[in-house]
Formats: C-alpha cells, sequence, structure tokens
C-alpha cells in the first residue's frame, strides 16, 4: 500500500516595504514606520498572494511570522489585512526577534561616518574596513552586535523550525497545492539565510539584494534543504551601497 504523499512546504522569504530610513544610516534595528509607498507595496502583495491562492497554485500558513522591528510588523500587518479582505480568512501576526536584521549593539541608529568616528577613536579596536556593512564577517565592537552571518544563521534556523512545525499540521492536507509559510523579515538577513540554505552562493550577496514586499520563494526538499521555487532576488547595481 502506497502511503499518501505529504503536501510540499514552502517558505515564502519577504523584505519589508519601503520604509523611513535616514540617509546614510545602516538599516540594522532602525525604529521607523513604512513610507506611504510602502503601506501600498505591502497591501498590493496581499492583492498578489491573494491572487495566487484563488488560482489554485498556493495556500497559506494562517500565521504570518514577521520580525518584531516596526517596518516589518506593519508590513506583515497590512498584508494580513490585505489577506483578509480578498479571501475572507483571518491572518494572525505572530513577531520574533529572531526574524530581526543585524544588530549593531551600541552603534544602532547612528550613521555609518560616526559609527566608523567612533571605531577609530577607540584606543582598543581597529578601524573598521572598508565596506565594513557588507561584509558577512565583520562585527561592529559593541555588545549584542552580529555579524550578517549570525544573523542569517539566526534566520534560517527561525525559518526551519517553522517549517518543520508546519509539517504535522500539513499531515492530513492534499500533496497540492503548496503549503506556504510567509516570513517578514530585512534583506541582507534574508539573504544570508539563504546562503545557509544553500540556496544562494557566497558570491551572489554582493550582486543581489531582494525588492521591496515581494517575495522569494523557497521550497522545502528534505530538512535543512531547499530549493528555489519562484520570485526574483534584485539585481544590484555595480555601485549601489547596500541599504538592508
Amino acid at each position: 500500500m502506497t502511503s499518501p504523499r505529504m503536501p510540499r512546504l514552502i517558505a515564502a522569504l519577504i523584505r519589508h516595504a519601503a520604509y523611513e530610513q535616514p540617509e546614510g544610516v545602516p538599516s540594522a534595528h532602525l525604529p521607523y514606520p513604512l513610507t506611504a509607498q510602502g503601506v501600498l507595496q505591502a497591501s498590493l502583495l496581499g492583492d498578489t498572494l491573494a491572487e495566487r491562492v484563488l488560482a489554485g497554485e498556493l495556500r497559506l500558513a494562517p500565521t504570518i511570522h514577521s520580525s518584531s522591528l516596526r517596518r516589518a510588523w506593519q508590513t506583515a500587518t497590512l498584508l494580513a489585512e490585505a489577506l483578509h479582505r480578498r479571501l475572507g480568512v483571518a491572518f494572525e501576526v505572530d513577531q520574533h526577534d529572531a526574524l530581526a536584521e543585524r544588530g549593531l549593539g551600541a552603534f544602532a541608529n547612528l550613521s555609518v561616518s560616526a559609527i566608523e568616528a567612533l571605531v577609530a577613536s577607540d584606543p582598543r579596536y581597529s578601524p573598521l574596513p572598508p565596506g565594513w556593512k557588507a561584509d558577512s564577517y565583520v562585527r561592529v565592537p559593541a555588545i549584542g552586535a552580529e555579524t550578517l552571518d549570525e544573523a542569517g544563521q539566526r534566520v534560517a534556523a527561525h525559518i526551519e523550525a517553522a517549517l518543520t512545525a508546519l509539517e504535522a499540521a500539513a499531515a492530513a492536507l492534499p500533496p497540492d497545492p503548496p503549503l506556504v509559510q510567509l516570513f517578514i523579515g530585512h534583506g541582507a538577513a534574508l539573504r544570508h539565510a539563504a546562503l545557509r540554505f544553500g540556496v544562494l552562493g557566497r558570491t551572489d550577496l554582493p550582486r543581489l539584494s531582494m525588492h521591496y514586499a515581494r517575495p522569494v520563494l523557497l521550497e522545502r526538499t528534505a530538512p535543512r534543504t531547499y530549493r528555489h521555487h519562484s520570485g526574483e532576488w534584485k539585481l544590484r547595481r555595480p555601485t549601489a551601497e547596500p541599504t538592508d
């Protein structure tokens, strides 16, 4: 007797919508809300996902996992409202510190130039290297600060745990369409999580970013193993400075 196939599980990695980021300040743990454009982007994301559900392409898990930073939570909340309008189904937003962007400790919310000046003036430390903000392995010398690689590991662990938990709920479902868990987070941490899953390589990180409020779907093929399902990464201009 052939056992029924388990439904396919997909992690939808979604960078928050456009927000009020001060110029020259790393995204990190900034507390600012979405712009008017970002509010629209989040609502349109709900319409886009609802269309895919109604077309029978996807089904959505009822809880949206969101970073606890304001811009991600606001994106998730607007997305849940749009999905409810279109599908008539209530979606819960569940906030998680584990999905936050890379932390900078005491240097959070300072400009790049201010961070560099403070580190250079401290006799205990060497100056930060050029391009440190986008370097996967640089950690600013502050309590609670992380490297981008560490942030990606943290986010990947949360995603894997969430999809493992979703397996039990999915066991009674038919195999298609795939069941999608939505994760609203931050571009750099999500890309480094994709690196952990083997979906991106090290050489991809400098040239790729993520569009605001546009999902990249990764299908889970085995524990801690994913493949790209759909959705486009954003190609970074060669001279562009990473913002998230």
